[in-house]
């Protein structure tokens, strides 16, 4: 991790490795978490391997959705890190999105207490990494983490 340019979040999640990523990677689960409440989430695209798309839209009403992420996944490792990126989008042409360009690099390790659940997200420029930091990383990010958090402790304990 670059301080300069990345930002991160950590914690640890109480359920299972395999529930964790089972909410990352299956996309009725993702739409039940992916955004900050009270937004609603639309999954169009969850192509869960290198080169596959990773696309959603967001509503505040229910009724009428927005783009909200057009990218592609780098890299997928079963279990144990996803890293998808904007700078790519989802039919594999260069894009600049708004309002940051990133890579998001997610890992799922083993924690006696469950998951130990990280994030980088990487920037190509410190004003990039400010941006995002300025316009609400660790609440948004955290926010949605938590509600991750929740909802695979919700499915392990059934």
């Amino acid at each position: 991790m670059n301080p300069d340019l990345d930002l991160d979040l950590q914690r640890v999640i109480r359920a299972p490795r395999a529930t964790v990523w089972n909410a990352w990677t299956d996309p009725a689960r993702l739409a039940q978490w992916w955004l900050p409440a009270p937004a609603q989430c639309r999954v169009d695209h969850l192509d869960v391997r290198p080169g596959g798309a990773f696309v959603t839209r967001m509503s505040e009403d229910g009724d009428t959705f927005v783009p909200h992420l057009d990218a592609c996944f780098l890299l997928v490792e079963d279990m144990e890190r996803i890293v998808f990126t904007n700078a790519v989008d989802s039919t594999w042409r260069p894009a600049t999105p708004e309002p940051v360009t990133m890579t998001a690099v997610i890992t799922f390790g083993e924690h006696t207490g469950g998951t130990d659940y990280r994030i980088v997200v990487r920037h190509g420029d410190p004003e990039s990494r400010a941006l995002h930091r300025k316009l609400g990383f660790a609440e948004g990010w955290g926010t949605v983490a938590a509600q991750l958090a929740a909802f695979a402790e919700n499915e392990a304990a059934r």
